[in-house]
């Protein structure tokens, strides 16, 4: 991997044990849970699709989840292009 995007990467396994690399563009606190928008990690010049999962605990283990909720998703979705864009004006 290029450095072009960034030093935040992780590796997840799906539940039939795929790994994938993901850059985490993001990360926001709220309402007491924690939000990441990620990507998948990849060299290519291809469309970045964006996703936005919700870190929870299971087993005393934290887990990625999909937001179910539209409301929630909708709300945290904005409070993080809202950060992002602070963070490129800033630049």
């Amino acid at each position: 991997m290029s450095n072009e995007y960034g030093s935040d990467f992780m590796t997840i396994i799906d539940e039939d044990g795929t790994e994938y690399e993901l850059e985490i563009l993001s990360t926001l606190e709220y309402n007491g849970e924690t939000y990441l928008a990620v990507t998948p990690a990849t060299d290519e010049d291809v469309e970045v699709e964006v996703s936005i999962l919700k870190s929870v605990e299971e087993d005393g283990e934290s887990v990625l989840s999909i937001i179910e909720d539209e409301q929630e998703l909708q709300t945290v979705y904005d409070l993080i292009m809202d950060t992002l864009y602070e963070e490129e004006d800033a630049e």
